[in-house]
């Protein structure tokens, strides 16, 4: 089995096995970058995720307006 014979049948495995390998390394040289990191004095944390936040409790409601009187009613006159 020659190198082409290799190539022909493991291309696939060759060219992706590289180039994960190649990935994971930038990975771990970006993450061991001193430029990229933020100094600890200036680190803000971020809040908490809150999942459920309870509404306030509700004022009793109020009654409802009274209905207008109605108009008096007009005299007929003769």
């Amino acid at each position: 089995m020659g190198l082409r014979d290799f190539w022909k049948s493991y291309k696939v495995l060759i060219v992706t096995g590289s180039g994960l390998g190649l990935i994971h390394l930038g990975w771990y040289n970006l993450k061991a970058n001193p430029l990229l990191h933020k100094a600890r004095d200036n680190y803000i944390p971020e809040p908490g995720i809150v999942a459920y936040v309870s509404a306030p409790p509700a004022a009793p409601a109020a009654p409802p307006p009274a209905p207008p009187a109605p108009p008096a009613a007009a005299a007929k006159s003769k």
